[in-house]
């Protein structure tokens, strides 16, 4: 499987060319984006033609944007104002959040990407048909300003009661839009389980976001590497490795404090992951 790095493993620093070298040099050819204001700037025009001039001449490229959860520097806790939500009912204020997602999409004008990929709602929200009909302007209206651009919107699931994987099936149903997925191995353990919430998504899962946890918080842990974790992953790499040319296996990472080469670290969790043998191979 192709293996993609998220820099949501270093999201807390500035995200400069140095990282992509770095990510190249651990013999990892892609990265996705995770877009968090003191991470990146996507308003800042010369941060982005400089990406722009790094990627022309490099053979790593960008499989995926995330778009952003916040519009401050420190993961919306300056205020409720801060926190990007398609769910907002409130049309004026869904306008402003939608517009600062296009410009996240407008850096592949410059730097081509291939998928965004779009949470529905935040964590713990809960369900509701407003609710429903604003991501669904919201999406509508992203969708088509990302195709314009050669960018795919891919909803992810997450935890919560817009976003499971059966939620996420039943917002298609309803809206008719066909949108493919992001399938969150993390988040999927959190609420349904990772073989069902795969099952019920996998023809329409284009991306992925690899991580563990304990089973009660968003951890984003280092997988077989993490103490606490407690998804399987010999199982979990046997689901994913059903459909291997479908997806590619992206880690979305925490960084852990004190670690030397987080990187590398990520590098080496992609190999003993792939190493891993079906339980039924192991007799």
């Amino acid at each position: 499987m192709k293996h993609v790095l998220s820099t949501h493993l270093f999201a807390s620093h500035r995200l400069t060319t140095v990282w992509f070298d770095r990510i190249w040099e651990a013999g990892i050819p892609a990265v996705e984006i995770f877009c968090a204001r003191q991470h990146i700037d996507w308003s800042n025009q010369a941060q982005i033609r400089e990406f722009a001039a790094w990627f022309r001449d490099s053979e790593l490229t960008v499989h995926s944007l995330h778009a952003p959860m916040f519009t401050d520097e420190m993961w919306g806790r300056s205020g409720p104002r801060a926190v990007i939500n398609i769910t907002e009912p409130e049309k004026r204020k869904r306008i402003v959040m939608v517009d600062e997602i296009k410009r996240v999409l407008e850096i592949a004008e410059y730097v081509p990407f291939q998928y965004l990929i779009q949470h529905i709602g935040v964590g713990g929200e809960e369900y509701s048909e407003h609710k429903v009909d604003a991501a669904f302007n919201a999406l509508d209206e992203l969708s088509v300003f990302a195709r314009q651009r050669g960018v795919e919107v891919l909803v992810e699931n997450i935890p919560n009661g817009l976003a499971s994987a059966e939620r996420l099936l039943l917002f298609n149903e309803l809206t008719h839009m066909k949108l493919n997925f992001c399938f969150d191995v993390g988040h999927a353990n959190l609420k349904e389980g990772v073989g069902n919430a795969f099952n019920l998504l996998k023809n329409g899962i284009r991306s992925t976001h690899i991580h563990d946890n304990n089973g009660i918080e968003d951890q984003h842990l280092f997988p077989l590497e993490s103490k606490g974790g407690t998804i399987d992953w010999r199982k979990t790499m046997a689901l994913l490795k059903s459909q291997p040319n479908q997806y590619p296996l992206l880690l979305e990472l925490k960084e852990i404090p004190g670690l030397a080469n987080p990187i590398q670290a990520a590098g080496d969790v992609f190999h003993r992951l792939e190493e891993l043998r079906p339980p039924e191979e192991r007799e």
